[in-house]
């Protein structure tokens, strides 16, 4: 299953103060901390992820889903707010929205 989380308006004013692959680094570390708990594989490709900010999204790719894919991202969303919110001043509300592709 391919995913796309598009960033919100605040959530793209929140990524422009990163660089692509710090992004990467921080959805990777907070999917394998979530996977211990939801019991799904999750990867983050990185050649489908080359321009994050660019485009305003991220792809994430789903197998082996049994747990509910709203839950897991609702809360990887709440997760991902905190070292967006180190580098942007205001409040951060939701991060992205999720778009199943596939």
């Amino acid at each position: 299953m391919l995913v796309s989380l598009n960033f919100t308006v605040k959530g793209k004013v929140a990524i422009e103060n990163f660089t692509n692959d710090e992004l990467l680094e921080i959805f990777a570390r907070y999917i394998n901390t979530l996977t211990k708990k939801y019991a799904v594989d999750v990867v983050v490709p990185i050649e489908d992820n080359q321009e994050i900010v660019a485009k305003g999204s991220i792809k994430v790719t789903l197998k082996n889903v049994n747990c509910d894919v709203d839950v897991f991202f609702k809360e990887l969303g709440r997760d991902i707010k905190i070292p967006l919110k180190k580098r942007l001043d205001g409040k951060l509300d939701n991060v992205f929205k999720t778009e199943m592709l596939k």
